[in-house]
């Protein structure tokens, strides 16, 4: 075990641990960490714990101090400068006619950097669009292309459900998702209702999918026959979160057609839903680029 304080040098970002030394740092505070890219300004997010060594990434870097009213200072004039910057960029970005979206910009602490991320369709050439930037800005330049996830992560903005994106909001890290998870919930395979704002799964498909994964082994086949307590049957719907399915039951002495839901408990059955692989698990080829 190895005590560590989490920071953040986003809201809501990932969080990094960095060895804390002899201080036990407030959470919501700012402290100045040293970094592989530098010295950084960050916001602590985790009191000092214990947490096992395989979290680690070696070597654990350290906290140098809690920021400074100067620190602070600095760090509000990094933030301030980047709204110019960025309509500089653009206005280079259509000077040379590069295909590319201009997303965000960082600058380091020191002031000796600028970061820059943008999203393109294809690889952009931009030698000469850093020369001229290097010039304006009198610092170094980076640019680094990202993904349209890590492009909604970045901007934000309202999901499907109505709430903010999980990526940008409380999901430090993305989930492994796919349509084999859509599958096990039962939800429909419409593009529209499983992708987010990126155009791909949404995260939170990963969410409930252990839940419903072992559920799945436990239900009838929607469609396959079954006993009842009242006689045999066939499954026409199921319900996962009450574990119960609705059984259509046939009288045909009385021409009699009956829907009741059983608890799955009380039904007999011969095979269960698959939870995900197998033969039936074929992606329509619409969804193909919707699985991560």
């Amino acid at each position: 075990m190895a005590e560590v304080t989490g920071v953040t040098f986003k809201e809501g970002g990932k969080v990094y641990y960095f060895a804390p030394g002899k201080e036990n740092y407030k959470v919501g505070s700012g402290v100045i960490v040293e970094t592989a890219r530098g010295v950084e300004y960050a916001t602590v997010v985790m009191p000092r714990q214990e947490v096992d060594d395989g979290k680690i990434v070696s070597p654990l870097k350290p906290v140098l101090r809690v920021a400074t009213a100067r620190d602070e200072e600095t760090h509000r004039k990094n933030l301030d400068k980047k709204d110019g910057a960025m309509a500089t960029v653009r206005e280079k970005i259509e000077k040379y006619k590069l295909d590319m979206k201009l997303i965000d910009c960082e600058f380091a602490f020191d002031g000796a950097k600028a970061v820059f991320y943008y999203s393109a369709p294809q690889r952009v050439d931009f030698r000469e669009l850093v020369k001229d930037l290097s010039s304006v800005f009198r610092m170094r330049i980076e640019l680094r292309q990202v993904g349209i996830r890590d492009e909604i992560k970045i901007l934000g903005g309202i999901s499907p459900c109505g709430r903010e994106c999980c990526c940008s909001s409380c999901m430090p890290d993305f989930k492994k998702v796919s349509i084999k998870m859509a599958k096990n919930q039962g939800l429909s395979l419409n593009p529209g209702k499983i992708s987010g704002l990126c155009g791909r799964l949404m995260c939170c498909l990963a969410y409930e999918n252990e839940y419903y994964s072992n559920a799945c082994k436990r239900m009838p086949k929607i469609g396959g026959e079954v006993t009842t307590p009242e006689g045999k049957g066939t499954v026409v719907n199921v319900n996962m979160l009450k574990m119960e399915a609705r059984v259509k039951i046939e009288d045909k002495a009385k021409d009699l057609i009956t829907y009741k839901d059983f608890p799955v408990s009380e039904l007999k059955f011969k095979s269960c839903v698959k939870p995900s692989g197998g033969e039936d698990d074929v992606i329509p080829k619409e969804l193909e680029d919707l699985n991560d």
